[in-house]
């Protein structure tokens, strides 16, 4: 089936939402193999007789990965398309969840689940949102992020409970089997109504006013290109406080709460299926906050958002240790102030980006902000296990996070104020809302 070739008349559906559309669903099915992680801890540590620190060690591998091709992506959105860097990532997170069904031993887990998972996940991710976005959307692009984005918070609520009753009935070799097969169901709807860029089909981004122009292919090694970026970037103190600031984000979300939570609660005698539910609730909350933050970053000051973000979701992970042992309420008002600060960060993050850097490498110099994402998602994943192991309890690394959180409150105010001559040659950077 092929789009129009001509713009879109008054009134007919621009096809940057179709490309939004499959985005989204993409996003969607990525996210099973990230909600999988906090499921198959337990399992797998009771079949194979693995510490929390072991089979942390796998998912942290997992989260490296994903974030450390980030940038890599963004350059190969550059190279050979978003159609095809979609369907390589898709295929290669079926492929691994496929195979780890068959996995008996450690290395067998860290390559198919840690290393083919890990690199799919990192080419369908938070970056492909913010690439089709900026090459999609000129209006309304603040929005786009935050519902793309919003998409992995739907995931959870799909497949977490989904996939917790599976492994409590069926055992946990059918969890990556509902990820394989999310996989491979979004496959032919990328195949049949991805496009590259809106010239594809005779447009311009959405919003946008004058010629139609194509997005140039850019020549040579995506791999190099990306690298270049990067030693552009890091002259900017402005990238290393996005960075150090996703850090941990990463940290605080990914690394720690979607891995650990699930563990966290049936140490204090919750059932897996029910601390399910609860990050499920969570995702419901986090698709109304993240799409209302792309919303608040399109009209008001990015810092400012940031900060609150970041202050917020510290006061509630210093709440964690007391939930989880009180009161059935004190979890709910966690899972709901928590699930509404999820990944709220990322538009007002992504919109600075580009306002410091330029819409042109923006996407690239996010892509290594991503990195950081998961670094930080990778070392709590990592050492959230192993304060396990060793202190028995999970409240020093909740406690710890929470005073990551103020630090983050505080590092993102100066961001695009300072400096601002550290801005990439050639860019063009706007204000920083």
């Amino acid at each position: 089936m092929n789009p129009p070739s001509s713009p879109t008349s008054a009134g007919r559906l621009h096809y940057a939402w179709v490309v939004g559309g499959v985005t989204f669903l993409t996003l969607l099915a990525a996210s099973a193999s990230r909600s999988a992680s906090g499921v198959l801890i337990l399992p797998l540590g009771n079949e194979f007789q693995w510490s929390r620190a072991t089979v942390s060690s796998i998912v942290s591998l997992n989260i490296l990965l994903f974030g450390l091709v980030g940038p890599f992506a963004a350059a190969l959105y550059q190279r050979i398309g978003l159609r095809r860097t979609m369907l390589l990532g898709m295929t290669l997170i079926g492929g691994g969840y496929a195979l780890s069904t068959r996995a008996a031993h450690y290395w067998q887990f860290l390559l198919s689940w840690g290393v083919m998972v890990g690199l799919g996940a990192g080419m369908v991710a938070i970056v492909l949102g913010a690439a089709v976005a900026n090459r999609w959307f000129t209006a309304r692009r603040g929005l786009v992020v935050g519902v793309l984005t919003a998409s992995t918070a739907t995931g959870q609520l799909v497949f977490l409970p989904w996939m917790a009753a599976i492994a409590t009935e069926h055992g946990w070799r059918g969890v990556p089997w509902v990820v394989a097969g999310a996989s491979a169901a979004v496959l032919p709807l990328i195949w049949f109504f991805m496009r590259d860029d809106p010239a594809d089909v005779g447009l311009r981004p959405y919003g946008e006013t004058g010629a139609i122009t194509a997005a140039r292919p850019v020549a040579g090694n995506p791999a190099r290109h990306a690298v270049v970026v990067l030693l552009e970037a890091a002259r900017s103190r402005d990238f290393w406080l996005l960075a150090g600031s996703f850090f941990i984000c990463g940290a605080t979300t990914n690394g720690l709460v979607g891995t650990h939570l699930l563990p966290a609660a049936f140490d204090c005698g919750i059932p897996e299926v029910k601390a399910a539910g609860l990050l499920a609730m969570m995702g419901v909350f986090d698709l109304a906050g993240t799409t209302l933050s792309g919303w608040l970053s399109d009209r008001y000051n990015t810092r400012y958002l940031l900060f609150t973000y970041y202050g917020l979701r510290g006061l509630s992970l210093f709440f964690l240790p007391v939930a989880l042992v009180g009161p059935a309420t004190g979890l709910l008002i966690f899972a709901i102030f928590y699930g509404l600060d999820w990944i709220a960060t990322v538009p007002p993050t992504v919109r600075l980006t580009a306002d410091v850097f330029g819409r042109e490498k923006a996407g690239i110099v996010f892509g290594w902000i991503v990195a950081a994402h998961q670094l930080g998602a990778a070392f709590a994943a990592s050492a959230a296990g192993v304060l396990r192991t060793t202190t028995g309890s999970y409240t020093l690394a909740f406690l710890g996070a929470g005073a990551l959180c103020v630090i983050a409150a505080a590092g993102v105010l100066p961001i695009g104020r300072l400096n601002r001559r550290t801005t990439l040659a050639g860019s063009g950077a706007g204000a920083t809302g």
